[in-house]
């Protein structure tokens, strides 16, 4: 998306889900984690952290996290072209 790759990419819902191995936790990889994350956010697409560790040893809890995540986006549908930050469209107030 844009410049980056995404571990999984549902179009649909606009969410990736990462797949965080052991070197997103040193601080320039989290830094660098933050505004890639804060980037995908800004063109509507959300982004659902997982660390490896939590894959192997709790998937049924992450299931859960995607499945809710997915299911408050079926009722709050992402815009298609979100508005850059800061910007709103005329009338709501």
């Amino acid at each position: 998306m844009g410049k980056y790759i995404l571990d999984f990419y549902c179009p649909e819902y606009r969410i990736g889900i990462e797949a965080d191995g052991g070197q997103h936790y040193e601080d320039v990889s989290r830094e660098e984690d933050e505004i890639r994350t804060k980037e995908l956010n800004r063109i509507g697409i959300e982004i659902l952290r997982f660390s490896n560790r939590e894959i192997l040893t709790n998937i049924e809890g992450i299931y859960e996290v995607i499945k809710r995540t997915i299911e408050k986006k079926k009722i709050n549908p992402p815009h298609l072209n979100p508005l850059p930050s800061g910007e709103r469209v005329w009338g709501n107030n």
